[in-house]
C-alpha cells in the first residue's frame, strides 16, 4: 500500500493552490484512471494564479515549505533548506511587484531546488562530500544567478552522491534519499535529491547535473521529467567539476513544459565558461501547443529510431513492454518507426567509466586540505594532504580516483584512456549517422525501475551497468529528454518507467515539442500498465 508521500501522481497533477496537505497524510489514495488530467506546467499555473491575484507568492511559498517540512524527515531530499523568513521575504517582494504592476520574470514565485554541487553564495555547497562540509562559495553559479534573475526562489540544496559519483544517493557523505513512490527504494542518482524533491512537490522545479545520466535516471525512477541539454548549452561556471568534458547542468520538473521553461532561463553563452556555446537560444515555450489545438496526427512524418541494443537481455521485461507501448503511441501520433543498431553501444559504458574516472582523478586533486575544504592537522605537508583526503573523501570517490589514476599512468595510458577516447569517437559517429536517418532516437531511460536501498551498494559493477542507457549520450554531447511512459507493479509498490528521447546537438526544441505532445496525448499515462 502506498504511503502518504508515495503518491506524487496526485501531487504532481494538482494545481498548486488546490493541493491539500492532507494528501501527505492519508495512507491510501485511489489509483488515477486513464481519464485523469494530463501533466501541466507548475510554472505556468503559478504565474497564472499570481497575475490573476487568485493567490500570492507568500501563500505559494508557505504551501511548499509546509509540505517540505512534513515530508523531509522521511525523504531526506535536501542537505540544506533555506530559512523560512528568507524565502518569504523574497516572496513578499514578488507580491509587491505585482501590486505595483511591475514586470515579473518568467519564474517569479517558483520555488526551485539546486543540486548541492552547484555553487550558491548564500548557502553551503558541499557536493555531498565531507571534505567540503560547511563550505559556502563566494559566488553563485551562472545557472543559479540566471534562476534568481528570472524570479525563482531557491528553497535549498538537494542531496547527491558525493561529487556526482553514484546512481542512488547512497554514496552521499551525509544521508540517503528515499524514493517518494516507495520509501524503501532509491530515487536514482546522482541527482536523486533533486528528482525526489520535484516528485514529492517539495519544490516546483530543480537543477541537477548529468555526467552519465544523473538527471535522466533519477527522473525515470521518480516519475518526473528530466532534461539533459547539449554540452555547452548551459554554462558550467560554478559547477563543482567531476568530469569536465561530460558534465552538464540539467533541469527536472513535473512536466515537459517546466523543464523547457527552466532551460530557457539558464541557457546561453557565459564569458566565465570557455566551453559554453554561442549558439542561439530558441523560444522553447513556443513548442508547447495545448492538446486541444493538436490535429489527429500531430507528429506526422517524424522519423523515430528505436535503439535495438537497449531492448536486449538484462532489461526488465516490464520496462521493454512500456517502451513498446510508447512506440505504439508514437505511431498513433503519425511517427514513422524504425530500428537502429549501434554496434558500439555496449562499448560506451566501459569507455565512459575510464574517461570519467580519469578526469575526476585530475579534478579532485585540488582538494588537498590547503586550498579547498576541511583540513586535518599534521606536522608534515605530505601527511596533511593524505590525511585530509583520506578523511574527507568517501569510498566511492576514492575508488574512482584510483581507477582514473591507474588509467592515466604511463604504462596503461594507451591501453585504457586512449582506447576509451577512440570508442568515444565511434559513439559520436554512430549517433551522427543514426540522426541523419532519424529525427529522434528512443530507448528506456534505465534497464529497470527503482530498486531497493542497499540492493546494489556492495556490487559496484551491477550499479555501473545501470547506466548503460544513458552514458553514450554524454559521450556524444547530445541532448536527451526523459519523461514518464508507464508504471510497473513491484509487490505492493507502483513504480514509474521513463522513456528517453535523444536528439541532435542543440535541437532541444524538437525534443521538447515531441515530448510535450507525447505526454499530453498519452491517455494511458496514469493507468497501471
Amino acid at each position: 500500500m502506498l504511503s502518504s508521500i508515495q503518491n506524487p501522481r496526485l501531487l504532481r497533477l494538482s494545481t498548486l493552490h488546490q493541493i491539500p496537505l492532507r494528501c501527505l497524510q492519508t495512507s491510501t489514495t485511489p489509483v488515477p484512471t486513464p481519464s485523469s488530467p494530463q501533466p501541466t506546467s507548475q510554472i505556468l499555473r503559478i504565474r497564472k494564479s499570481l497575475l490573476s491575484r487568485e493567490t500570492t507568492a507568500v501563500e505559494i511559498a508557505k504551501t511548499f515549505l509546509s509540505r517540505l517540512r512534513r515530508t523531509e524527515p522521511q525523504l531526506k531530499s535536501f542537505l540544506y533548506v533555506s530559512p523560512e523568513d528568507g524565502v518569504l521575504k523574497q516572496a513578499e517582494e514578488i507580491d509587491r511587484r505585482i501590486q505595483n504592476n511591475e514586470e515579473l520574470g518568467p519564474l517569479a514565485g517558483v520555488l526551485a531546488g539546486v543540486k548541492d554541487n552547484i555553487c550558491t553564495s548564500d548557502m553551503p555547497s558541499t557536493a555531498g562530500s565531507k571534505i567540503l562540509e560547511n563550505y559556502t562559495p563566494p559566488y553563485d553559479a551562472t545557472a543559479v544567478k540566471k534562476l534568481r534573475e528570472n524570479g525563482a526562489i531557491i528553497v535549498g540544496k538537494t542531496n547527491l552522491d558525493e561529487f556526482g559519483m553514484g546512481s542512488t544517493t547512497e554514496a552521499s557523505g551525509y544521508q540517503v534519499t528515499a524514493n517518494p513512490w516507495d520509501l524503501s527504494r532509491v530515487p536514482g542518482g546522482s541527482s536523486g535529491g533533486s528528482a525526489a524533491a520535484v516528485s514529492a512537490q517539495q519544490c516546483a522545479v530543480s537543477l541537477g547535473t548529468d555526467t552519465g545520466g544523473s538527471v535522466r535516471q533519477p527522473a525515470s525512477f521518480c516519475g518526473v521529467v528530466g532534461l539533459k541539454p547539449t554540452y555547452g548549452r548551459v554554462s558550467r561556471y560554478g559547477l563543482v567539476a567531476y568530469a569536465s568534458s561530460l558534465d552538464v547542468i540539467g533541469c527536472l520538473g513535473s512536466s515537459v513544459a517546466d523543464t523547457g521553461i527552466v532551460l530557457q532561463a539558464v541557457s546561453g553563452h557565459d564569458k566565465f565558461d570557455a566551453t559554453s556555446s554561442k549558439q542561439g537560444i530558441p523560444n522553447f515555450a513556443s513548442q508547447f501547443i495545448p492538446k486541444d489545438y493538436l490535429d489527429s496526427k500531430p507528429l506526422k512524418g517524424l522519423r523515430v529510431g528505436v535503439i535495438r541494443e537497449t531492448l536486449v537481455d538484462g532489461v526488465d521485461p516490464d520496462v521493454i513492454s512500456s517502451l513498446q507501448r510508447s512506440v505504439s503511441h508514437l505511431e498513433d501520433l503519425g511517427c514513422t518507426i524504425s530500428e537502429v543498431s549501434f554496434p558500439s553501444f555496449s562499448l560506451g559504458l566501459p569507455a565512459y567509466y575510464i574517461l570519467a574516472s580519469s578526469e575526476s582523478s585530475s579534478n579532485l586533486a585540488r582538494y588537498d586540505g590547503v586550498r579547498f575544504g576541511n583540513q586535518v592537522f599534521a606536522d608534515e605537508l605530505s601527511t596533511l594532504y593524505g590525511d585530509s583526503r583520506a578523511e574527507g573523501f568517501g569510498s566511492e570517490v576514492k575508488l574512482r580516483i584510483l581507477m582514473g589514476t591507474y588509467a592515466l599512468s604511463a604504462g596503461y595510458y594507451d591501453a585504457y584512456y586512449k582506447r576509451a577516447q577512440q570508442v568515444r569517437t565511434l559513439v559520436q559517429k554512430s549517433f551522427r549517422a543514426a540522426l541523419e536517418e532519424n529525427d529522434v532516437l528512443i530507448s528506456p531511460a534505465a534497464p529497470s525501475v527503482a530498486y531497493k536501498i542497499g540492493e546494489k551498494k556492495n556490487d559496484p559493477l551491477a550499479m555501473y551497468a545501470g547506466d548503460i542507457m544513458t552514458v553514450n549520450v554524454n559521450l556524444a554531447g547530445l541532448p536527451a529528454l526523459v519523461l514518464p511512459c508507464g508504471f510497473v507493479e513491484e509487490g505492493s509498490s507502483v513504480l514509474p518507467v521513463g522513456l528517453q528521447m535523444i536528439g541532435a546537438a542543440f535541437d532541444e526544441e524538437s525534443l521538447l515539442k515531441i515530448g510535450h505532445i507525447f505526454e499530453q496525448t498519452l491517455q494511458g499515462l496514469l493507468e497501471l500498465l
